[in-house]
């Protein structure tokens, strides 16, 4: 069993900020990319940030400069910091991982549960 657990998730005003964490637990073996992607209402679901194992980021270009990911691979946990924040921003956030598991050697993607994020004043 693998499971990604997702808080941070709230409400805030335009120019805030909130920190989404998402934590990877369970059979687990190795951890390579982790992901944040969010949906928001009748939209698909899109990818905000990616960290690779070593450390290597990419951003969508509506969250450069505003948003930052991180990750802590001895917790096998990933961080995004979210700074001024808009409307635009408001949808659920999920985490993703490729995960390795430790009972079958198997690699897989797996998400988290999602959190949402609403910005507005």
């Amino acid at each position: 069993q693998v499971q990604l657990v997702e808080s941070g998730g709230g409400s805030v005003q335009p120019g805030g900020s909130l920190r989404l964490s998402c934590a990877a637990s369970g059979s687990i073996s190795a951890i390579s990319a982790m992901e944040w992607y969010r949906q928001g209402p009748g939209n698909l679901r899109t990818l905000v940030a990616g960290i690779t194992h070593g450390g290597s980021t990419n951003y969508d270009e509506r969250v450069k400069g505003r948003f930052t990911i991180s990750r802590d691979n001895a917790k096998n946990t990933v961080i995004l910091q979210m700074n001024s924040l808009s409307p635009e921003d408001t949808a659920a956030y999920y985490c993703k991982a490729e995960i390795q598991r430790s009972d079958s050697g198997v690699w897989g993607d797996y998400w988290g549960q999602g959190t949402q994020v609403t910005v507005s004043s």
